[in-house]
């Protein structure tokens, strides 16, 4: 049952109505739309809660995909109760910890455009995000990393999505910086996470949440790089200053 999911065309919307169009057989809820971004691409699912009509809640403790992308679910926390087909029910995500994880994917944006290069992994979170890439060259160290990072936050930067084709995607394939995941193909269409004015500084195929503008990140370093094999370097992203 495919989930509208408005979180991809407005990531700043908390609240909003939806109808429950069924509960899976492990419990997960169902709904026509949703403002839940689910698990994906490195960022993980919101936590919220649903409010029925009669004012009782049903936390959800993790959103994910069922077999398609288009396909979200709700996962209640457990001892939680269930709504039925039908019913119209609020949705509020944790917004705190959604802003975290916007401004976090951003920033992991804007670390691939300072380290150009291949990427064999990513993961973000609230507090710490990673990136891993392919990177021969030793001279990017964390101090060097992270005043190219507050450069492009300082310089307050659009942050915005549209869509292309998958022909498009086909024609343009530097487009995809991921080394071994390629998007979703096959629907017709390719959102793309673009930054500055056209796209002009990043343009990239991604599902995720993220802020409107780079200054919207705040301050942020890297705390750590890894060294994972001959030419691999894990990246930590961290908020707040660099440590002196």
């Amino acid at each position: 049952m495919p989930t509208e999911a408005l979180f991809r065309d407005d990531a700043y919307l908390a609240e909003a109505h939806a109808t429950v169009l069924g509960v899976n057989e492990r419990g997960g809820v169902v709904l026509d739309k949703t403002i839940f971004y689910a698990t994906s691409g490195g960022q993980p699912g919101d936590t919220g809660h649903l409010l029925r009509p009669d004012g009782s809640r049903i936390a959800i403790a993790a959103t994910i995909t069922g077999e398609s992308k288009d396909e979200i679910i709700h996962l209640p926390a457990p001892d939680q109760p269930l709504p039925v087909a039908g019913e119209v029910v609020g949705l509020f995500i944790d917004w705190p910890r959604r802003h975290l994880l916007m401004r976090m994917h951003t920033a992991c944006h804007l670390l691939t455009v300072v380290c150009p290069f291949p990427i064999t992994g990513a993961s973000v979170g609230e507090e710490e995000s990673r990136v891993d890439f392919d990177i021969p060259d030793a001279g990017y160290t964390k101090e060097l990393v992270s005043e190219k990072l507050m450069q492009l936050v300082s310089a307050e930067q659009p942050v915005f999505t549209r869509w292309i084709t998958d022909a498009d995607l086909a024609a343009n394939p530097g487009l995809v910086k991921s080394k071994n995941v390629r998007p979703p193909s096959g629907t017709g269409r390719i959102r793309l996470v673009c930054i500055g004015d056209d796209g002009g500084i990043d343009s990239q195929p991604c599902g995720g949440t993220h802020v409107r503008s780079t200054g919207e990140v705040g301050p942020i370093h890297i705390g750590k790089i890894e060294k994972k094999g001959r030419e691999k370097r894990r990246f930590r992203i961290r908020f707040g200053e660099l440590p002196s």
